[in-house]
């Protein structure tokens, strides 16, 4: 039998919480008592707490707590989960407390040796705080839940743009976290149709008992994106816009989360991107003109002459 179907087979009998000597191990195992302490050795030496009891009624057994542990995590996985703990946290996911909880658990779960060299390395991650949204909590976990049971909710919405307030019967779909904000997706009953809701709107949320069935290959990340992106539908009304520039100027721009999606062609030197001429002189120079003279508009003529435009107005409000 392998070394790791032997060790885990050990735990497997230790896990029982009987005391269990290297003679029986050896006897069940068929291997050599040296073999045994070998195993025991290098399961201790992982983290599992084996408590060793000399003498005459000694013997092997695991620590209670051990006991409940569902899962084995090396050095490396338990700095991926808590580096990931430290990116939700600072990003304002709303399962704080489960969250603490979780990674409580895997500290004590850990060796010493373990713990001090996750801790190194999670330690030299630090991620940069965004404005907290503590307020936003108990309606995310509300949300949560009513999407995964599948219940519709009454929120008390504030429209964008106004001051009212109304009440949307909404079928959540799935919660959404894009640029610092968290929206929930889901059928309108209002509208009779998807629609996405920011949760910094809501003034009230109550979850019902009315039970919704899903609609098949709804996509919420599509609907999502389609909603906020404009659409090049209208094919004659297309651009080509060619920009040349800095190797990193245009790395950034064509990573950009609005151009990076009509992005065409990318060359060491220049990018293509298709756009409808709408978009090209309402977006477009303003995503451009904080790089400078890092990047140079080839083509079309009429984003030069806007940019020149922008520029233009913005030289004259400084000199009033």
């Amino acid at each position: 039998m392998p070394k790791m179907d032997n060790m885990l087979a050990i735990l497997w009998m230790l896990s029982s919480g009987k005391k269990i000597t290297a003679k029986q191990i050896s006897e069940k195992l068929e291997v050599n008592i040296r073999s045994v302490y070998r195993y025991i050795d290098t399961l201790s030496t992982s983290g599992v707490p084996i408590i060793s009891d000399t003498g005459h009624n000694g013997g092997y057994t695991l620590l209670n707590n051990f006991i409940q542990a569902p899962l084995f995590f090396d050095s490396e996985e338990q700095t991926s989960l808590f580096h990931a703990a430290v990116f939700a946290e600072e990003a304002g996911y709303y399962g704080g407390e489960a969250l603490h909880r979780a990674m409580s658990k895997l500290s004590n779960y850990s060796n010493q040796e373990q713990e001090v060299k996750v801790n190194r390395h999670v330690t030299s991650l630090e991620v940069i705080s965004r404005i907290s949204s503590l307020s936003l909590t108990p309606f995310l976990k509300e949300l949560e839940q009513a999407v995964a049971d599948g219940c519709s909710v009454n929120i008390h919405y504030h429209q964008s743009g106004t001051e009212l307030f109304k009440y949307r019967l909404v079928d959540p779909y799935k919660i959404i976290y894009w640029n610092n904000k968290w929206y929930v997706i889901g059928f309108c009953h209002l509208r009779r149709d998807f629609r996405s809701f920011r949760v910094d709107r809501m003034e009230s949320l109550m979850v019902t008992e009315n039970k919704f069935n899903r609609t098949e290959n709804f996509s919420a990340y599509d609907f999502f994106m389609k909603n906020l992106l404009p659409t090049t539908e209208n094919k004659e009304e297309i651009v080509s816009v060619i920009i040349t520039g800095d190797i990193r100027a245009l790395d950034d721009i064509c990573q950009h989360w609005f151009l990076g999606h009509y992005l065409q062609e990318r060359t060491s030197k220049q990018a293509v991107f298709f756009l409808e001429k709408d978009m090209i002189h309402t977006y477009v120079p303003y995503l451009l003109l904080p790089y400078g003279k890092s990047l140079q508009v080839i083509e079309p003529a009429s984003l030069k002459k806007k940019l020149i435009e922008i520029l233009s107005e913005l030289i004259n409000f400084h000199q009033v």
